[in-house]
């Protein structure tokens, strides 16, 4: 069975016992079980670290004498230090996942697998008030949480097999990709589509520095970032490194996140608690050298109207009525000397000249804060079938700094809507690793980068354009791509969704006004003939 084949039975075998339980519901307590497996078996398998330590001369903790070594032994792994120095969660005895399996007929189960993860918490400081504790309230049918606890006890996590945590983070991950799937509408809060993430980081192609992600969802966007780097330390032939930073709206949503770093053993600072990174900015200081965001698009109750005189905001007031000029200028207040940004954002903001839009747009396109923008197809998101855009800014363009070309002044513009072939749902498509890698090639050739593969940039009708400020102002300081690289506007996304929608209920209330105009009039003109209606 191949490792996609492993997930795929997993995730079958897991939903099918999901019963009457919705899957906004359903995806807390698996992913939870999912982690409790985790912490047990690396748990599990530091004991025998340990008893290597102890037997390997090389080892600060080597003892010779086998029988003095047999007895520290036994007292060291049942101490908790040594598991807290090498960053592994310690595990109370009784809420170890096999030994809760092992009583999973037990009509209690549930309240037990609650104490097992308060238990977790008490001992372990970094996810106090992290784990998920409401499997006795859970709707499940007698029996089916047994059932479940036995399927995602067929995850088995050896060090010595594996050399990694790959196997429970990829099931993480394929299981959130699942939950996305089935909730659709909601998936937009936890969820961004794993070939919009690779996009980002192919382009953004973070590598040593502070990442940061001010709307941060399950934490998508550090995994993939930390992959990259782990990718090509090798080619680069040096070593990167990467401190996370984040913060998230959403209570659940955050719990997801610190669990998905942790199977991936990874650390990071999430803020010391949920909340709007607009009105309690958890990261006031942070200077980012890499910013990647999908934040939630055209977003009208973000307490705008409260943080008019906010010092975010370089290049204008956003509107109360839209947060996504002040997304933007959120995060460019962040970047270090050297930093960049990529943000996930509607296609309206393109080209809004609504609410003063269009001036913060001109101000930032004057200000050469924006470096990139990438127009992408519809249906790539689980939750909506609208387009979106990539936004690419940048604190610095010359040459040095990111690239050994100079940009100053310059955009870069990449129409990728036709470029998506790979079709993963009858509503659903992605961009394979080939247009990854022939979208992420066009900037890295175009600013120059240690990434690139060396060929020289040039401009491709149809695809891609480098425009200078004369010919974005002769566009009226729209920056859609579809307009500079020279190619027939495939669909006409310039406004925003609400906008066009708000026009099409005006002309369709005009027609139905029309039509029963019409009836009346019909109806008149038949009755004076005598005809009964």
């Amino acid at each position: 069975m191949t490792n996609e084949e492993f997930k795929k039975t997993l995730w079958d075998a897991a939903n099918k016992l999901r019963g009457a339980v919705s899957a906004a519901e359903y995806k807390y307590p698996v992913l939870g079980l999912v982690f409790l497996k985790y912490v047990s078996d690396l748990f599990d398998a530091q004991a025998s670290v340990i008893r290597k330590r102890l037997a390997d001369p090389k080892s600060d903790i080597y003892i010779d004498d086998a029988e003095t070594r047999a007895e520290a032994e036994a007292a060291f792994v049942t101490d908790k230090t040594f598991y807290e120095a090498d960053n592994v969660f310690w595990v109370p005895a009784g809420a170890h996942f096999n030994e809760i399996l092992k009583q999973a007929t037990h009509p209690n189960i549930a309240q037990m697998l609650d104490s097992a993860m308060r238990e977790i918490e008490v001992e372990n400081v970094r996810l106090n008030g992290v784990l998920y504790r409401e499997f006795s309230r859970l709707a499940l049918e007698p029996g089916k949480l047994g059932e479940l606890m036995g399927v995602i006890g067929r995850m088995k996590f050896d060090p010595e097999s594996h050399g990694s945590r790959d196997i429970f983070g990829e099931v993480y991950e394929y299981f959130l990709g699942g939950f996305a799937m089935s909730e659709g509408q909601r998936a937009g809060e936890f969820y961004t589509p794993k070939s919009v993430v690779n996009l980002l980081v192919e382009i953004l192609a973070p590598f040593k520095g502070k990442i940061y992600d001010p709307a941060c969802g399950s934490g998508g966007m550090f995994v993939q970032s930390l992959r990259f780097k782990d990718a090509h330390q090798g080619t680069l032939k040096k070593k990167g490194d990467l401190a996370v930073y984040g913060q998230e709206l959403m209570a659940h949503t955050r719990r997801l996140c610190l669990m998905n770093l942790a199977v991936h053993g990874l650390d990071g600072d999430i803020g010391q608690i949920y909340g709007s990174t607009f009105t309690n900015d958890q990261h006031k200081t942070l200077r980012a050298d890499y910013i990647l965001a999908n934040p939630p698009f055209n977003i009208s109750d973000w307490d705008g109207d409260k943080l008019t005189e906010d010092p975010r905001w370089k290049f204008g007031i956003p509107p109360a009525g839209n947060a996504n000029y002040a997304w933007l200028q959120h995060m460019y207040s962040r970047l270090s000397a050297r930093g960049r940004a990529g943000i996930v954002l509607a296609n309206g903001s393109m080209s809004s000249n609504q609410s003063g839009e269009g001036e913060i747009r001109k101000a930032m396109i004057k200000g050469d804060s924006v470096e990139c923008m990438v127009a992408m197809p519809g249906q790539l998101f689980s939750n909506t079938a609208i387009p979106a855009c990539l936004w690419f800014l940048s604190a610095d363009k010359k040459a040095g700094v990111n690239g050994s070309i100079d940009r100053r002044k310059q955009v870069l513009f990449i129409d990728a809507r036709k470029l998506s072939t790979s079709r993963i749902s009858r509503t659903q498509i992605e961009y394979t690793d080939d247009d990854l890698q022939k979208i992420a090639q066009i900037y890295h050739r175009w600013r120059g980068t240690e990434f690139s593969d060396g060929e020289a940039y040039a401009d491709q009708l149809g695809l891609c354009k480098s425009a200078d400020l004369e010919e974005i102002s002769e566009y009226g300081f729209v920056l859609t791509p579809g307009r500079y690289v020279g190619a027939e506007d495939i669909e006409d996304n310039d406004e925003d969704f609400e906008v066009k929608m708000l026009t099409l209920t005006e002309k369709l209330g005009e027609q139905m006004v029309k039509r029963d105009s019409l009836s009346a009039l019909i109806k008149k003109k038949l009755g004076g003939l005598g005809y009964e209606l």
